[in-house]
Protein backbone atom coordinates (compact mmCIF):
# COMPACT_ATOMS: atom_id res chain seq x y z
CA UNK A 1 0.00 0.00 0.00
CA UNK A 2 0.94 3.45 0.18
CA UNK A 3 0.21 4.55 3.08
CA UNK A 4 0.34 8.35 4.81
CA UNK A 5 2.04 8.48 8.51
CA UNK A 6 1.20 11.70 10.08
CA UNK A 7 4.02 12.81 13.04
CA UNK A 8 6.00 10.41 11.06
CA UNK A 9 9.50 11.80 12.35
CA UNK A 10 7.99 11.48 16.57
CA UNK A 11 9.21 8.72 18.88
CA UNK A 12 6.36 6.05 17.79
CA UNK A 13 6.59 7.67 14.07
CA UNK A 14 9.57 6.52 13.63
CA UNK A 15 8.83 2.96 14.54
CA UNK A 16 5.92 2.70 12.94
CA UNK A 17 7.49 4.12 9.61
CA UNK A 18 10.26 2.05 9.87
CA UNK A 19 8.28 -1.37 10.17
CA UNK A 20 5.87 -0.42 7.40
CA UNK A 21 8.90 0.04 4.84
CA UNK A 22 10.51 -3.45 6.23
CA UNK A 23 7.07 -5.12 4.85
CA UNK A 24 7.01 -3.22 1.49
CA UNK A 25 4.68 -0.48 1.81
CA UNK A 26 5.49 3.28 0.69
CA UNK A 27 5.43 5.74 2.70
CA UNK A 28 4.40 9.42 2.95
CA UNK A 29 5.45 10.82 5.77
CA UNK A 30 4.79 14.18 7.38
CA UNK A 31 5.66 16.46 10.55
CA UNK A 32 6.19 19.85 11.17
CA UNK A 33 9.36 18.87 13.58
CA UNK A 34 7.59 21.25 16.56
CA UNK A 35 8.33 18.57 19.03
CA UNK A 36 12.13 18.07 18.80
CA UNK A 37 13.19 19.72 15.83
CA UNK A 38 15.07 18.78 12.88
CA UNK A 39 15.81 15.09 13.67
CA UNK A 40 17.33 12.19 11.46
CA UNK A 41 15.48 8.91 11.37
CA UNK A 42 17.99 5.98 9.63
CA UNK A 43 14.96 5.33 6.98
CA UNK A 44 15.01 9.14 5.75
CA UNK A 45 16.42 7.67 2.34
CA UNK A 46 14.88 4.89 1.88
CA UNK A 47 13.61 4.49 -1.71
CA UNK A 48 10.05 4.06 -0.82
CA UNK A 49 10.24 6.93 2.00
CA UNK A 50 8.79 10.35 1.29
CA UNK A 51 9.25 12.71 4.17
CA UNK A 52 7.00 15.96 3.94
CA UNK A 53 7.73 18.87 6.02
CA UNK A 54 4.29 20.33 7.29
CA UNK A 55 1.18 20.95 9.30
CA UNK A 56 -1.58 18.59 9.45
CA UNK A 57 -3.50 21.78 10.30
CA UNK A 58 -2.92 23.05 5.90
CA UNK A 59 -6.04 21.56 5.00
CA UNK A 60 -4.75 21.63 1.27
CA UNK A 61 -1.93 19.83 2.18
CA UNK A 62 -3.82 17.67 3.99
CA UNK A 63 -6.37 16.73 1.17
CA UNK A 64 -3.39 16.52 -1.71
CA UNK A 65 -1.66 14.14 0.43
CA UNK A 66 -4.53 11.98 1.53
CA UNK A 67 -5.43 11.76 -2.32
CA UNK A 68 -2.66 9.92 -3.15
CA UNK A 69 -2.54 7.82 -0.64
CA UNK A 70 -4.56 4.17 0.00
CA UNK A 71 -4.27 4.92 3.83
CA UNK A 72 -3.55 6.75 6.66
CA UNK A 73 -2.08 6.57 9.93
CA UNK A 74 -3.17 9.32 12.02
CA UNK A 75 -0.53 9.45 14.43
CA UNK A 76 0.33 13.62 14.54
CA UNK A 77 -0.03 15.21 17.87
CA UNK A 78 1.09 17.18 20.88
CA UNK A 79 2.40 14.41 23.53
CA UNK A 80 4.98 14.22 25.92
CA UNK A 81 5.42 12.82 29.82
CA UNK A 82 3.61 13.87 33.12
CA UNK A 83 4.85 16.94 33.28
CA UNK A 84 3.79 18.11 29.86
CA UNK A 85 0.49 17.32 31.15
CA UNK A 86 0.01 20.45 33.28
CA UNK A 87 2.07 22.81 31.15
CA UNK A 88 0.15 22.33 27.97
CA UNK A 89 -3.48 21.25 29.44
CA UNK A 90 -5.19 23.39 27.02
CA UNK A 91 -3.10 23.27 23.75
CA UNK A 92 -2.92 19.54 24.02
CA UNK A 93 -7.09 19.71 23.87
CA UNK A 94 -7.24 22.52 21.15
CA UNK A 95 -4.43 21.99 19.33
CA UNK A 96 -4.57 17.96 18.85
CA UNK A 97 -8.31 18.60 18.09
CA UNK A 98 -7.55 20.62 15.28
CA UNK A 99 -4.97 18.42 14.14
CA UNK A 100 -7.13 15.57 13.89
CA UNK A 101 -10.31 17.53 12.65
CA UNK A 102 -8.36 18.42 9.50
CA UNK A 103 -6.53 14.70 9.23
CA UNK A 104 -10.05 13.67 9.36
CA UNK A 105 -12.02 16.17 7.13
CA UNK A 106 -9.36 15.47 3.94
CA UNK A 107 -9.11 11.30 4.87
CA UNK A 108 -13.44 11.71 4.43
CA UNK A 109 -13.03 13.76 1.31
CA UNK A 110 -10.52 10.98 -0.25
CA UNK A 111 -12.04 8.40 1.04
CA UNK A 112 -15.56 9.60 -0.93
CA UNK A 113 -13.63 10.57 -3.79
CA UNK A 114 -12.55 6.53 -3.77
CA UNK A 115 -8.95 6.89 -2.50
CA UNK A 116 -7.65 6.40 0.70
CA UNK A 117 -9.66 2.72 2.17
CA UNK A 118 -9.14 3.45 5.83
CA UNK A 119 -8.25 5.72 8.72
CA UNK A 120 -5.97 4.26 11.42
CA UNK A 121 -5.94 6.13 14.90
CA UNK A 122 -3.53 6.26 17.39
CA UNK A 123 -4.98 6.70 20.76
CA UNK A 124 -3.54 6.44 24.33
CA UNK A 125 -3.82 4.19 27.19
CA UNK A 126 -4.66 7.22 28.93
CA UNK A 127 -8.45 6.89 27.56
CA UNK A 128 -8.39 4.53 30.55
CA UNK A 129 -7.02 6.84 33.47
CA UNK A 130 -9.92 6.84 35.27
CA UNK A 131 -10.63 3.13 34.71
CA UNK A 132 -10.68 0.84 37.97
CA UNK A 133 -10.85 -2.25 36.01
CA UNK A 134 -7.69 -4.59 35.61
CA UNK A 135 -6.52 -5.76 33.46
CA UNK A 136 -8.23 -3.12 31.42
CA UNK A 137 -10.09 -4.48 28.11
CA UNK A 138 -11.22 -2.90 25.26
CA UNK A 139 -14.79 -1.29 25.90
CA UNK A 140 -13.98 0.16 29.58
CA UNK A 141 -13.38 3.64 28.11
CA UNK A 142 -16.74 3.31 27.65
CA UNK A 143 -18.10 2.33 31.00
CA UNK A 144 -15.36 4.06 33.13
CA UNK A 145 -15.33 7.93 34.21
CA UNK A 146 -13.90 10.08 31.58
CA UNK A 147 -10.07 11.19 31.94
CA UNK A 148 -9.40 13.34 34.12
CA UNK A 149 -6.22 14.87 32.11
CA UNK A 150 -7.30 17.04 28.78
CA UNK A 151 -4.48 15.17 27.26
CA UNK A 152 -6.82 11.79 27.56
CA UNK A 153 -9.57 13.34 27.47
CA UNK A 154 -9.11 13.99 24.06
CA UNK A 155 -7.50 10.54 22.91
CA UNK A 156 -10.88 9.62 23.32
CA UNK A 157 -12.40 12.08 21.63
CA UNK A 158 -9.77 10.81 18.75
CA UNK A 159 -11.62 7.61 18.79
CA UNK A 160 -14.93 9.01 18.39
CA UNK A 161 -13.25 10.87 15.04
CA UNK A 162 -13.05 7.67 14.13
CA UNK A 163 -16.81 6.52 15.19
CA UNK A 164 -18.31 9.07 14.09
CA UNK A 165 -16.55 9.59 10.42
CA UNK A 166 -18.10 5.61 10.15
CA UNK A 167 -21.20 6.09 11.32
CA UNK A 168 -21.89 8.92 8.86
CA UNK A 169 -19.54 8.60 6.04
CA UNK A 170 -18.61 4.73 6.51
CA UNK A 171 -14.74 5.51 6.59
CA UNK A 172 -13.50 2.06 7.82
CA UNK A 173 -10.65 2.77 10.61
CA UNK A 174 -8.86 1.24 13.38
CA UNK A 175 -8.10 2.11 16.92
CA UNK A 176 -4.65 1.24 18.70
CA UNK A 177 -3.85 2.46 22.27
CA UNK A 178 0.11 2.51 23.02
CA UNK A 179 0.59 1.10 26.39
CA UNK A 180 4.07 2.91 27.51
CA UNK A 181 6.19 3.07 24.45
CA UNK A 182 9.59 3.03 25.26
CA UNK A 183 12.96 2.70 23.16
CA UNK A 184 15.55 4.73 21.60
CA UNK A 185 15.40 8.10 20.03
CA UNK A 186 12.87 10.43 22.75
CA UNK A 187 15.67 13.30 22.36
CA UNK A 188 14.95 16.82 24.12
CA UNK A 189 11.67 18.39 23.22
CA UNK A 190 11.79 21.81 22.68
CA UNK A 191 8.56 22.91 24.62
CA UNK A 192 9.43 20.90 27.62
CA UNK A 193 9.43 22.94 30.48
CA UNK A 194 13.30 22.60 32.47
CA UNK A 195 12.81 21.35 35.95
CA UNK A 196 15.63 20.02 38.71
CA UNK A 197 15.33 16.54 39.84
CA UNK A 198 17.50 16.19 43.08
CA UNK A 199 20.68 17.49 41.38
CA UNK A 200 20.00 17.16 37.67
CA UNK A 201 17.98 19.43 35.66
CA UNK A 202 15.71 17.49 32.99
CA UNK A 203 13.45 18.39 30.39
CA UNK A 204 11.09 16.17 31.94
CA UNK A 205 9.98 13.55 29.29
CA UNK A 206 9.07 10.16 30.31
CA UNK A 207 10.01 8.01 33.58
CA UNK A 208 12.50 5.50 31.04
CA UNK A 209 14.76 8.38 29.92
CA UNK A 210 14.59 10.38 32.39
CA UNK A 211 16.07 7.51 35.07
CA UNK A 212 18.99 6.78 32.97
CA UNK A 213 19.93 10.72 32.28
CA UNK A 214 19.56 11.04 36.57
CA UNK A 215 21.84 7.88 36.62
CA UNK A 216 24.19 8.43 34.44
CA UNK A 217 25.01 12.12 35.70
CA UNK A 218 25.70 10.56 38.57
CA UNK A 219 22.66 11.09 40.55
CA UNK A 220 23.06 9.10 43.82
CA UNK A 221 20.11 8.40 45.51
CA UNK A 222 17.87 8.75 42.45
CA UNK A 223 15.38 10.46 42.64
CA UNK A 224 11.49 8.82 41.74
CA UNK A 225 8.33 10.74 41.52
CA UNK A 226 5.83 9.07 44.35
CA UNK A 227 6.52 6.25 46.43
CA UNK A 228 7.74 4.26 43.15
CA UNK A 229 4.73 2.14 43.11
CA UNK A 230 3.21 2.80 40.38
CA UNK A 231 2.26 -0.06 37.53
CA UNK A 232 2.78 0.17 34.01
CA UNK A 233 3.68 -2.00 31.08
CA UNK A 234 7.25 -0.82 29.22
CA UNK A 235 6.44 -1.49 25.85
CA UNK A 236 9.14 -1.50 23.28
CA UNK A 237 8.51 0.84 19.77
CA UNK A 238 9.95 -2.20 17.79
CA UNK A 239 6.66 -4.31 19.13
CA UNK A 240 4.62 -1.58 18.62
CA UNK A 241 5.31 -0.55 15.50
CA UNK A 242 4.95 -4.50 14.74
CA UNK A 243 1.98 -4.57 16.42
CA UNK A 244 0.54 -1.31 14.43
CA UNK A 245 1.91 -2.30 11.06
CA UNK A 246 -0.23 -6.14 11.46
CA UNK A 247 -3.34 -3.82 11.82
CA UNK A 248 -2.70 -1.76 8.43
CA UNK A 249 -4.37 -5.26 6.08
CA UNK A 250 -5.55 -7.44 8.48
CA UNK A 251 -9.44 -8.21 8.12
CA UNK A 252 -10.01 -9.10 12.22
CA UNK A 253 -8.86 -5.16 12.20
CA UNK A 254 -11.75 -3.18 10.47
CA UNK A 255 -13.83 -0.79 12.62
CA UNK A 256 -12.38 -2.19 15.81
CA UNK A 257 -10.08 -0.93 18.63
CA UNK A 258 -6.78 -2.68 20.53
CA UNK A 259 -4.91 -2.25 23.37
CA UNK A 260 -1.17 -3.17 22.29
CA UNK A 261 1.01 -3.82 24.89
CA UNK A 262 3.39 -6.06 26.87
CA UNK A 263 1.73 -8.10 29.75
CA UNK A 264 4.66 -7.60 32.29
CA UNK A 265 3.63 -5.53 34.97
CA UNK A 266 6.27 -3.25 36.32
CA UNK A 267 6.46 -0.65 38.93
CA UNK A 268 8.40 2.45 38.71
CA UNK A 269 10.54 1.28 41.71
CA UNK A 270 11.31 -1.78 39.99
CA UNK A 271 12.29 0.07 36.74
CA UNK A 272 14.60 2.16 38.82
CA UNK A 273 16.41 -0.77 40.18
CA UNK A 274 16.30 -2.38 36.64
CA UNK A 275 18.12 1.24 35.25
CA UNK A 276 20.33 1.67 38.02
CA UNK A 277 21.88 -1.83 37.62
CA UNK A 278 22.57 -1.37 34.02
CA UNK A 279 24.55 1.74 34.48
CA UNK A 280 25.96 1.22 37.76
CA UNK A 281 26.07 -2.97 38.30
CA UNK A 282 27.00 -4.04 41.40
CA UNK A 283 29.72 -1.58 42.30
CA UNK A 284 27.06 0.81 44.16
CA UNK A 285 24.27 0.64 46.31
CA UNK A 286 20.83 1.17 45.35
CA UNK A 287 19.17 3.68 46.98
CA UNK A 288 16.33 6.37 45.85
CA UNK A 289 14.35 9.79 47.41
CA UNK A 290 10.67 10.14 47.15
CA UNK A 291 10.16 13.38 45.22
CA UNK A 292 6.06 14.89 45.31
CA UNK A 293 3.95 13.38 42.21
CA UNK A 294 2.31 15.07 40.16
CA UNK A 295 -1.71 15.24 39.98
CA UNK A 296 -2.13 12.71 36.82
CA UNK A 297 0.18 10.08 37.78
CA UNK A 298 -2.24 7.25 37.30
CA UNK A 299 -1.29 4.20 39.99
CA UNK A 300 -1.85 1.60 37.78
CA UNK A 301 -2.24 0.75 34.26
CA UNK A 302 -2.70 -2.27 32.97
CA UNK A 303 -4.28 -3.47 29.60
CA UNK A 304 -5.52 -7.05 29.18
CA UNK A 305 -4.38 -7.77 25.77
CA UNK A 306 -5.94 -10.94 24.75
CA UNK A 307 -7.80 -9.48 22.04
CA UNK A 308 -4.77 -8.60 19.92
CA UNK A 309 -3.49 -11.67 20.45
CA UNK A 310 -6.85 -13.74 19.95
CA UNK A 311 -7.59 -11.64 16.50
CA UNK A 312 -4.05 -10.31 15.26
CA UNK A 313 -1.55 -13.06 17.18
CA UNK A 314 0.26 -10.27 18.11
CA UNK A 315 2.55 -11.34 21.04
CA UNK A 316 5.29 -8.53 22.42
CA UNK A 317 8.78 -10.23 21.89
CA UNK A 318 11.36 -7.42 23.55
CA UNK A 319 12.57 -7.76 27.09
CA UNK A 320 12.41 -4.91 29.14
CA UNK A 321 16.06 -5.70 30.51
CA UNK A 322 16.90 -5.40 26.62
CA UNK A 323 15.03 -2.34 26.45
CA UNK A 324 16.80 -0.56 29.82
CA UNK A 325 20.21 -1.16 28.23
CA UNK A 326 19.51 0.34 24.79
CA UNK A 327 18.14 3.24 26.49
CA UNK A 328 21.30 3.10 28.46
CA UNK A 329 23.65 3.10 25.75
CA UNK A 330 21.62 5.46 23.32
CA UNK A 331 21.39 7.92 26.48
CA UNK A 332 25.34 7.59 26.84
CA UNK A 333 26.05 8.66 23.55
CA UNK A 334 23.34 11.64 23.56
CA UNK A 335 25.03 12.93 26.89
CA UNK A 336 28.69 12.55 25.55
CA UNK A 337 27.45 14.30 22.42
CA UNK A 338 25.90 17.07 24.39
CA UNK A 339 22.52 16.70 23.49
CA UNK A 340 20.88 15.10 26.42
Amino acid sequence: MRILVTGSSGFLGGYIVGELLNRGHEIVGIDNFSKYGEVAKQHDTHPKYKLVRGDCKDAALMESLCNDCDLIIAGAAMIGGISYFHSYAYDLLAENERILASTFDAAIRSFKAGRVRKIMVISSSMVFESSTVFPTPEGEQLRSPPPLSTYGFQKLAAEYFARGAWEQYRLPYTVIRPFNCVGVGEGRALADIEVVSGNVKLAMSHVLPDLVQKALKGQNPLHILGNGSQVRCYTHGRDLGRGIAICVDHPAAINEDFNLSTTRQTTVLELAELVWRSVNGDRLPFRVVNDPPFAYDVQHRVPDVSKAKKRLAFDCEVSLEETVDEVVSWCRQEIEGGRL
